[in-house]
């Protein structure tokens, strides 16, 4: 299939209009938890910044497809941008139900080129998603929440990953219908963009570390961080990107860049000696 024709933009959208999932927060299976999962659900850090996040992507890419002349793309990109709101409600409703406490924040002004916006947001996403889909299979084999709240977070990270293939594929047919279409220019622009979401996520994790890092105690890092190493982080992005990618049709186009960068970097671990365990490792916390 011609990446950037009729074709492919057809295939791309019918693919996501067609997977839509509908549901509401509210009715999804909140399970009751026990005193020690509560406690250790306040603790993670990010909660407050993913809320935020949600909230801002909703707003982004609803007021993008609002300017989209081609009925179709703007047909899928409005869903998206449905999704990402309900994904904001998810988390409030989570936030709510079982207490956790966040700072109140003002809704965010929208940038005034509002593509560079969903174009930055979008490989924000990609870089996010294959970091999630290697943490959250690390959280999940640990224990460390119930497998209930995880089938609930499952969902929400197979609607990231629907997201990421079509905007890949946006992207591309976007940049073939502008005249920029050959791989040696959708290769620059992807470098350059990550680069941009890394430099984002830098900055967004030394903050969280700053400022609510100290309430995520040992005890509870060590539950899914005991033997924790870039290594196996990879390796589990790896294996995670490539089940889930897997269900997808193979005439699509799906992220590369990271994967590969991702691989490379996996090789030159290995060739390094192994470090020796450390006598000072944070004790492992008791089995659920």
């Amino acid at each position: 299939m011609k990446i950037g024709s009729e074709a492919h933009k057809e295939l791309f959208c019918s693919d996501f209009i067609g997977s839509y999932k509908k549901y509401e927060p509210e009715q999804l299976p909140w399970p009751d938890l026990d005193k020690t999962d509560i406690e250790r659900l306040r603790s993670i850090p990010f909660w407050e910044e993913a809320l935020n996040t949600e909230q801002r992507a909703g707003s982004k890419v609803i007021a993008y497809a609002k300017i989209i002349t081609d009925p179709l793309l703007r047909e899928a990109i409005a869903l998206q941008g449905i999704e990402e709101e309900r994904h904001a409600r998810l988390f409030q409703f989570m936030i709510q139900h079982y207490g956790i406490e966040i700072s109140e924040s003002s809704p965010a002004e929208l940038p005034e080129n509002i593509e560079q916006a969903f174009i930055d947001f979008g490989y924000g996403e990609c870089l996010d998603a294959f970091l999630g889909f290697g943490l959250f299979k690390i959280a999940r084999q640990s224990g460390f929440l119930p497998e209930s709240m995880f089938r609930i977070f499952d969902l929400l990270l197979h609607e990231e990953l629907r997201h990421i293939v079509f905007f890949v594929n946006w992207v591309a047919y976007m940049q073939a219908s502008r005249g920029r279409g050959a791989r040696i220019f959708r290769a620059a622009h992807s470098l350059l963009y990550y680069g941009r979401a890394a430099q984002r996520l830098l900055d967004t994790v030394s903050h969280s570390a700053d400022s609510k890092g100290k309430d995520f105690s040992a005890t509870e890092a060590s539950v899914f961080l005991d033997g924790f190493s870039l290594e196996m982080l990879l390796t589990e992005c790896l294996q995670e990107n490539a089940r889930r990618m897997s269900c997808f049709d193979r005439r699509l186009l799906q992220p590369r860049l990271l994967p590969i960068l991702a691989q490379i970097t996996l090789s030159g671990l290995k060739l390094l000696p192994k470090r020796q365990p450390s006598e000072n490792r944070l004790p492992k916390a008791e089995t659920l």
